[in-house]
């Protein structure tokens, strides 16, 4: 019965802890559900604290964003504050203060400048705040209120300012005020330099003509003026005003010379002889405008115009030299290079050469660079010509003598005109104001056509000249049918030659050659003599034989009279020819004189008391001794 019992108790036991065990199990299940539950809740209560703290940290980097917007605003709107008082200084003329204005200027372009790079900027910034703004339902209306302000305020500004550009605005009126005081400085401190009174000191260069003609103050001005508008893309109409003042200046200074000549017609160049005094006044013009008006100008542009582009400047320079003339100075010396060849000409192309090359280093330096491509061109075709055009005539030299020799010779016997030009040329070619340039010019000409030069070719060419001139004397003494005259014609040129003693000529030929024309002086003199007066004297000479009573006075009449027919034919036909130096025209009458008239005087005074008796005796005597000696 206990054991009963205790069985019983034993399943009253199990179904207990059975039931207790199935408790937890249900409970451990709820638990484990709850838990779930809470982790659930937890997460979403964590997901909400997360997105109020975002929400919270977004309106807070709205407002600072706002914040930093509205800065930038107001930024803004105080450089528009600055651009307006600017702008109101700037309505004033730069007269009165050019330096400040130039400043305020620049301070305006630097502003305006900001503007330009910030106010759209800031105005797209309050843009998209404005828009964000009105989206959100937590908002600050004294917030949105000053953002809307500022945009309205930013939007009509910049509608100001664009139309302030289309119209210009302050600072292009600025820019203009400052071109009107540019051109205003520029013409009253500008005068045109009196060239006439500085032709005396030519080589003289006015090196302090700049700073007289432009003060450094008025310069200062001139070179901020310039600088301001470079910067802004407006130098042109600058740059046209100097051209336009300077280049009539330049003209104006130019018409105190007398430049006629320049404006002759191309056919009147075909006569030398008229065209050829012009050429000594063209290279001292041309001397003046180049190394006193154009270098003058030169040095005020590049100083005017120093802190800009060179190729700019340069440009106003070669429009000044342009208006100032320089190219009809270069035409005139083309139109002399284009002239029909003649051996004159070959004279005033050196003179033209001898001009250029005591400017070249002026040339180089002034019109270097495009901008002078004009000049230059004109320049090189002028060198060409001359070069070319004095080459040609010069090999030509000897040909052109060698034409003269069909020619007559002087019908008096004097030296003919072609052998005094020829040696008076030759004297021009050798002297040193033609020497060194005929020689620079043939080395040019003669690299140009690929030959080498020779030293000593022009003494060569000279000979040769010389040489055609003496086989034009033999050829034209033959010319004569009066063996006298011929004689006398001979002495005439080889006197000639022999007197060329001392020059440039006789010292390039030499002492035998000279000798030699002295030799042949003498000789061609003696036979002159011989052959026309020496048979003269022995119509006079009676023998002491012939005084006896035999010889009349009838004999000594016809002696007489035969003397004076002899003697007027001589004198008639010798009256006419020439002696042409007149040392040795001097010595051939003394000769006649002592040769002639004491014969003649004792032949009266000795026979005078045979024919005293003779009625019709004293008209024998036709000529005293002085009368003859006074023809002779």
């Amino acid at each position: 019965m206990a054991h009963t019992e205790a069985i019983e108790n034993f399943e009253a036991a199990r179904k207990c802890l059975q039931t207790s065990l199935e408790k937890s199990s249900a409970m451990a299940s709820a638990l484990d559900e709850s838990g779930s539950r809470l982790e659930l809740l937890n997460q979403r209560c964590q997901s909400l604290e997360d997105a109020t703290l975002v929400q919270k940290c977004s309106l807070v980097g709205i407002g600072n964003h706002i914040d930093a917007v509205l800065c930038s605003a107001a930024a803004v709107l105080k450089v528009f504050e600055a651009v307006h008082k600017l702008e109101e200084s700037l309505k004033a003329h730069p007269t009165s203060d050019l330096c400040t204005y130039i400043s305020n200027t620049k301070k305006l372009e630097e502003a305006l400048k900001l503007l330009t790079d910030n106010s759209r900027l800031a105005l797209v910034w309050l843009q998209g705040v404005f828009e964000f703004l009105q989206d959100k339902t937590i908002t600050n209306e004294l917030c949105l209120f000053n953002v809307r302000k500022s945009l309205r305020i930013l939007q009509e500004l910049d509608v100001m300012e664009k139309g302030a550009r289309r119209d210009g605005g302050i600072l292009s009126s600025a820019f203009d005020r400052l071109e009107s005081e540019f051109h205003r400085l520029l013409t009253e401190n500008t005068e045109p330099l009196p060239l006439v009174s500085l032709a005396p000191s030519i080589d003289q260069h006015a090196s302090d003509i700049t700073t007289k003609a432009l003060p450094d103050s008025v310069l200062h001005k001139l070179q901020a003026i310039v600088v301001r508008l470079h910067a802004n893309d407006r130098l042109d109409k600058c740059k046209s005003i100097y051209v336009e003042v300077r280049g009539m200046n330049a003209r104006k200074s130019l018409e105190t010379l007398d430049l006629s000549y320049l404006e002759m017609e191309t056919a009147e160049f075909e006569d030398l002889h008229v065209i050829g005094c012009y050429i000594d006044q063209w290279g001292r013009d041309l001397e003046l405008a180049v190394m006193h008006l154009l270098e003058n100008e030169y040095k005020l542009c590049s100083n005017v115009f120093e802190k800009i582009d060179q190729e700019a400047w340069r440009g106003c320079f070669a429009q000044i030299a342009i208006k100032t003339g320089i190219l009809s100075f270069l035409q005139f010396g083309s139109n002399i290079a284009g002239s029909e060849s003649d051996p004159i000409k070959l004279l005033k192309l050196l003179d033209i050469f001898r001009v250029l090359h005591g400017l070249r280093l002026q040339f180089n330096q002034l019109f270097n660079g495009k901008a002078c491509e004009e000049i230059r061109i004109a320049t090189k075709d002028l060198v060409n010509g001359v070069v070319n055009g004095a080459g040609e005539i010069f090999w030509q030299l000897p040909a052109q003598v060698k034409l003269l020799r069909p020619s007559s010779p002087p019908a008096d016997g004097s030296v003919p005109w072609a052998v005094s030009f020829v040696i008076d040329y030759c004297n021009q070619l050798l002297g040193d104001t033609y020497t060194p340039h005929l020689t620079q010019i043939l080395k040019i000409h003669i690299s140009w056509i690929k030959e080498v030069y020779e030293e000593g070719i022009v003494f060569t060419q000279i000979y040769n000249i010389i040489r055609e001139i003496a086989i034009n004397l033999d050829a034209w003494s033959k010319g004569y049918e009066d063996m006298t005259l011929s004689c006398l014609f001979m002495k005439n040129n080889h006197c000639h030659f022999y007197n060329l003693r001392g020059t440039a000529l006789g010292n390039l030929m030499g002492d035998s050659w000279l000798r030699a024309h002295e030799h042949y002086k003498d000789y061609y003199a003696a036979l002159y003599l011989r052959s026309s007066w020496e048979n003269l004297v022995p119509i006079l000479i009676v023998r002491k034989d012939f005084l006896s009573s035999s010889v009349t006075g009838q004999d000594l009449v016809q002696r007489l009279n035969a003397f004076n027919v002899a003697f007027d034919e001589r004198y008639k036909k010798q009256s006419n020819w020439a002696i042409s130096d007149e040392v040795l025209r001097e010595n051939i009458c003394k000769h006649l004189v002592e040769g002639i008239v004491p014969t003649y005087m004792a032949y009266v005074k000795n026979y005078s008391s045979s024919i005293e008796n003779d009625e019709n005796a004293a008209k024998h005597i036709k000529y005293s001794a002085l009368i003859l000696e006074n023809m002779i």
